[in-house]
């Protein structure tokens, strides 16, 4: 999964240029409330180089957003491998955009985009969103995407902290569904 094109937005690997408007996003609270502490510039940076590793050695990761018509970097979007420490198992799908792009249906486009990849060219089965119960705004993408939630499948994280970031909703697509 190199690039995928959308009627605006240009799905690809990272570049350097991105490293310091991604890092920005990552010290911004509001871009973070629903993720956990804001991060510094140097684990911004580290965690683009785990994407690429992943993306390299899987063939599917958290991949950069650009508007096509201006060029300019809004987030990432992409899939990744649930983490083993969850109660659920699977590849999730995933988006993190700068509140600059937020509210012009780029979440919604992009993540159309690598669910169709997800199933019709690396023929997953299944795809699985997870976000905190407070999350709204992603939980909104998500049902517009036709994932379903089971309330059954809720977890609470223990690495989180108690509060808001403690409690996790759980989605659920399966490839028959999201083609009929």
């Amino acid at each position: 999964m190199n690039e995928l094109r959308t009627e605006r937005l240009l799905i690809r690997r990272w570049r350097e240029s991105d490293l310091a408007p991604w890092a920005a996003m990552n010290a911004d609270p509001e871009v973070r409330e629903h993720l956990g502490d804001l991060l510094t510039r140097e684990r911004s940076d580290a965690s683009v180089a785990r994407f690429e590793a992943a993306t390299e050695q899987r063939g599917y990761g958290w991949l950069a957003v650009e508007v096509r018509e201006s060029g300019e970097f809004i987030g990432f979007v992409g899939l990744d491998d649930i983490e083993e420490t969850d109660p659920v198992d699977g590849v999730e799908i995933g988006w993190r955009l700068a509140r600059s792009a937020w509210g012009h249906g780029y979440a919604t486009e992009a993540a159309r985009a690598v669910l169709a990849h997800g199933f019709d060219t690396l023929g997953l089965p299944e795809i699985l969103a997870i976000t905190t119960a407070a999350n709204l705004r992603s939980q909104s993408v998500v049902r517009r995407l036709g994932m379903t939630h089971d309330p059954a499948e809720d977890f609470d994280d223990p690495a989180a902290p108690e509060g808001p970031l403690r409690h996790n909703v759980v989605f659920r697509v399966r490839r028959e569904d999201h083609l009929s």
